[in-house]
């Protein structure tokens, strides 16, 4: 370790070398490792081979434990945490029926339950693959059962379920300000309005769509049922806002607010729904445990391979590369978009952002864009990315549980693909959009 900062001034060099590190780490992600093994693996192998200077191996676990050495990210296994009690105990069920007594009536009833259920959720898990999994389990089902076709049904569900990650909290956006160093509760917020943009056009894309074809619709309720399923929810309703809220106004910070989701949604779950025994509970805690494992243990992998990267200067080539371009803080970030829309088809989000953010924060700073615009254009883009083929993983993740094929589901996601690309076109033109509400915190 000792010889590799003595030498840190001289150039790792080699190209062939970081040639052999992509294609271990590309290699490894083919034959079914894990992305976060596949990183570390190339990493080792850039650190053996590495041209200019040997490297202690120790340098492995020194930089994955540095890379999770924040007391932020302390929020992400509360908020799995809350996501899977709140999938458990009976709250994201009563969402869908307060949902279904609002907008069922709407044409396209169910496809409009799907979008309002998943922007309630996401206001409570920060993750779209919890979100897909949650919704998709009762509504595909119930749209098959009522004669929507299959892939359609499949890309509503997966539309909604990008909004977890848009609107806070966020487990992408904790990520991102954990790397740049800038306020959680400030991206939160940022999501806000966008993420209501996209749910507002995806419903009208929906009521298109079912007025064109003539899907169907439920009764409208009146005003007594809807009163009485609000009060059936209420609880399951109040989570997000009570989340948003204390956050917005700063009765509670981020990590506060992980907690306090954890802690509603227990209470909520096992003393006043009662859904949720002791056996059950220890399940609960299991799952999110190892979810949380999954992301937190990515963003450690991240360490080694990112340093291998900054040593070889390639952070630097790509910020270059980009300012020799443009000066433009517009065409900077139209620059990254196409950089990010493209790695989004291929790479999953959150390897994608711990690869990527190093890269892209001196762009930003260069060009004068404000640290929380860039990320809330940088989450918004790789989340579209779960939307696209070929490695969409909301698209595949949609497939399994409806059982759908998924060619279906691509053709149908379309309308919902250009929207998305729309609203990310919007937050990147006219940053106020995006930094209104954070400038409110």
């Amino acid at each position: 370790m000792g010889r590799a900062r003595g030498r840190r001034g001289h150039r790792s060099g080699g190209p062939g070398v970081l040639t052999i590190i992509f294609l271990v780490f590309l290699g490894a992600v083919l034959v079914g490792f894990d992305v976060g093994l596949s990183m570390v693996a190339a990493a080792i192998v850039g650190m053996i081979l590495h041209p200019t200077y040997p490297v202690d191996l120790i340098m492995v676990p020194l930089t994955m434990s540095n890379a999770v050495n924040d007391s932020t990210l302390v929020t992400i296994p509360l908020f799995v945490l809350a996501a899977e009690i709140m999938n458990h105990g009976g709250l994201t069920r009563r969402l869908v029926d307060w949902a279904l007594s609002v907008v069922g009536h709407v044409k396209g009833g169910l496809s409009q339950v799907s979008i309002t259920s998943n922007l309630i959720m996401a206001g409570v898990s920060g993750s779209a693959v919890a979100d897909a999994a949650a919704t998709g389990g009762i509504l595909i089902p119930a749209m098959r059962k009522e004669g929507y076709p299959e892939g359609y049904a499949g890309a509503v569900v997966a539309s909604g379920a990008m909004l977890g990650p848009i609107i806070p909290p966020s487990v992408p956006m904790i990520i991102y300000a954990v790397i740049a160093n800038v306020s959680v509760v400030k991206l939160f917020m940022a999501g806000i309005v966008p993420g209501v943009m996209l749910a507002v056009g995806y419903m009208v894309i929906c009521w298109l769509i079912a007025r064109s074809r003539d899907y169907p619709s439920r009764p409208r309720q009146g005003l007594r049922a809807i009163i009485a399923t609000t009060q059936y929810s209420l609880f399951a309703l109040g989570m997000p806002v009570i989340i948003v809220l204390g956050m917005r106004f700063g009765y509670v910070t981020d990590i506060e607010a992980s907690a306090l989701a954890a802690l509603y949604a227990l209470l909520v779950s096992v003393f006043v729904y009662r859904a949720i025994g002791l056996r059950q509970l220890l399940r609960v805690i299991f799952l999110a445990t190892r979810s949380a494992a999954a992301v937190l243990f990515l963003l450690a992998a991240a360490g080694p391979f990112g340093w291998l990267l900054a040593e070889a200067k390639i952070n630097d080539a790509i910020a270059s590369g980009i300012l020799s371009i443009t000066s433009d803080p517009l065409v900077g970030l139209l620059l990254i978009n196409l950089i990010l829309l493209a790695i989004g088809c291929f790479l999953e989000p959150l390897p994608a952002l711990v690869i990527f953010i190093p890269s892209l924060l001196p762009v930003g700073a260069a060009l004068g864009i404000d640290p929380v615009h860039l990320g809330l254009v940088m989450v918004m883009n790789l989340m579209i990315g779960m939307l696209t083929p070929p490695v969409g993983l909301l698209l595949f993740v949609v497939a399994g549980i409806g059982q759908i094929p998924l060619v279906k589901i691509i053709r149908a996601v379309l309308p919902f693909l250009v929207w998305s690309l729309v609203v990310l076109g919007i937050a990147t033109v006219f940053p106020a959009v995006v930094l209104w509400l954070p400038g409110q915190v």
